[in-house]
């Protein structure tokens, strides 16, 4: 009897445990089962980020309009069940997105800079920066050339080359009447389209790993001559400098900065980063040498991530490196020696280096609110499945219409970038689609595709109001945000339009040699036509 009565305990007791845990089992097979909303991998997925494109194009306010978006994307998400649409807006977008260690290091590194512009301002540095250009550059056209130059050389990463060409050259565009919003565009369109034609450099990096089983840095170099859009946008900008002439939105800002007026509306975000210092013992070195320093410490704050000291070549550290981290660490050291070098130079002592932390911070708040929505806005399209959607869409028509294939491309990486925002996301979606079409079978055809990616990405980030790219160039200008963004569509369009042609042309004739000079010279004909129908504009 002992045995029936233990065997009859026992299995007692495993329907007694069986009954307290099954909830929790059920409640874990819940959590384990991945939520897939109705509206996934649809069209509706690119819905919320163009109501907020358009709803702060229409507005002149930015940042209802990405929070419009983001709900509409919450709501999307949920089913219209309003406690779902709450934790995924807030938990699974803005707190995910600023707990993301990449983002708090673009943050923390956008802070840093923010604070040595000040320390430069209060210096007298940018003053006597700004005194000696005026010496030096004679005319507007200097001044937004000297702007371009620069952009091109600080080619290391877009973040770093639009606050850093912002903080040298405002200055000087300041002193010849040249508006906040061409400064801008100047930025932004040395920033994304110089880093997306270097081989070193972190956008560089980010492409070499999307390519599986080829030569990512190979294949990027061979790529440069046919990523037509940022070729022909460097073209674009100098053409119209040396013919001296403007159209669109831009024209009237133009104009008003020739009058006085560098904003045209009155809305000043940057006001705080714009207090001029009674320093008088700065001079040029004290801005000179900060940025230098920086230039120096951001690129070995990336090597560095990218394991350099440990053995990996220079080329190596910069496709492995993590960018977020190196100029977070580089901007640090800079920070650190430039408080040292103005403390040695008597020029600001190390209380009133500490003064300007918070003061840098409030200058950029504008940067960072933006960024965050943008961040969080890109969530939600991600957890609609847009990329999904797109990936479908572009391997379903892939193999129709070959010759046409990289201007089709293009044509959907300009879409896709403007409506997310991210030229990167834009670059894992596409080229590997590109390379599983055409690797082993046209690999040149597959350089141009690759290119028309890269150049398709680069154009729809110029255009987009939710890019950080453009968001960084308007915080490096110190301009209105969507006065930056309205003010570069009609010439970020413009060389949209002449490089759609060029990739067709490519598709054909299939050499760089043929469809790169065609493309400069319709550029051309393209400036030539909008001087002649700009009422004889001329600026500057």
């Amino acid at each position: 009897m002992k045995k029936p009565k233990r065997k009859l305990v026992l299995a007692a007791s495993a329907i007694m445990l069986l009954a307290v845990f099954s909830p929790l089992l059920a409640f874990a097979a819940e959590e384990t089962e991945e939520y897939v909303p109705a509206m996934y991998a649809t069209f509706m997925a690119l819905v919320p980020p163009i109501v907020a494109i358009v709803l702060a194009l229409i507005t002149k306010e930015v940042y209802s309009s990405l929070f419009v978006g983001i709900l509409i994307g919450g709501l999307f998400y949920s089913g219209f069940t309003f406690e779902k649409t709450v934790t995924h807006v807030f938990q699974d977008g803005i707190i995910g997105v600023l707990s993301d260690s990449y983002n708090v290091g673009i943050l923390v590194f956008l802070v840093i800079l923010g604070i040595m512009v000040c320390m430069m301002n209060q210096a007298g540095g940018s003053a006597a920066f700004g005194r000696w250009a005026s010496v030096h550059i004679k005319s507007r056209v200097g001044a937004q050339l000297a702007t371009i130059l620069l952009g091109v050389l600080i080619f290391i990463d877009d973040y770093f080359n639009c606050l850093t060409v912002g903080s040298v050259m405002r200055p000087v565009t300041d002193k010849h009447n040249i508006s906040r919003a061409k400064l801008s565009y100047l930025i932004d369109a040395t920033a994304a389209p110089v880093c997306i034609i270097a081989p070193i450099s972190s956008w560089a990096a980010a492409v070499t790993g999307f390519v599986e089983g080829e030569d990512g840095l190979s294949i990027f170099i061979r790529a440069i001559p046919y990523n037509f859009y940022a070729l022909l946008t460097i073209v674009m900008m100098v053409g119209m400098l040396l013919l001296k002439i403007e159209f669109g939105p831009m024209k009237v800002h133009e104009e008003n900065a020739m009058k006085g007026d560098l904003f045209t509306t009155p809305d000043r975000p940057y006001a705080n980063a714009e207090q001029e210092s009674s320093n008088t013992k700065g001079t040029v070195v004290d801005l000179v040498f900060p940025i230098v320093v920086l230039i120096v410490c951001c690129v070995i704050g990336m090597i560095y991530t990218g394991k350099f000291f440990s053995g990996a070549g220079f080329v190596q550290a910069f496709s492995e490196s993590d960018a977020s981290v190196g100029l977070v660490l580089g901007s640090f050291f800079a920070f650190v020696i430039t408080i040292i070098f103005y403390a040695v130079r008597k020029v600001l002592k190390f209380g009133e280096s500490m003064a300007c932390i918070p003061e840098g911070f409030k200058a950029m708040v504008p940067a960072i609110l933006i960024l965050t929505l943008a961040w969080t806005l890109k969530e939600m399209t991600d957890s609609l499945g847009a990329a999904v959607f797109v990936a479908g869409v572009m391997q379903s028509s892939a193999l129709g219409l070959l010759k046409l294939l990289p201007a089709i491309i293009f044509l959907v990486g300009c879409f896709l970038a403007f409506a997310t925002g991210t030229s990167w996301g834009t670059f894992g979606i596409l080229i590997p689609i590109v390379v599983a079409v055409f690797s082993g079978t046209n690999e040149n055809m597959m350089i141009i595709s690759i290119s028309a990616c890269m150049a398709g990405a680069v154009c729809g980030d110029h255009c987009s109001p939710i890019s950080d790219t453009t968001i960084m160039a308007s915080a490096g200008g110190q301009c209105n945000h969507v006065n930056h963004v309205s003010t570069q569509l009609p010439y970020a369009i413009t060389a949209a339009v002449v490089s759609f042609v060029t990739y067709i042309v490519a598709g054909f004739v299939q050499t760089a040699w043929i469809a790169l000079p065609v493309g400069i010279l319709l550029m051309l004909v393209a400036l030539f036509v909008i001087k002649l129908f700009s009422d004889g504009t001329k600026v500057g």
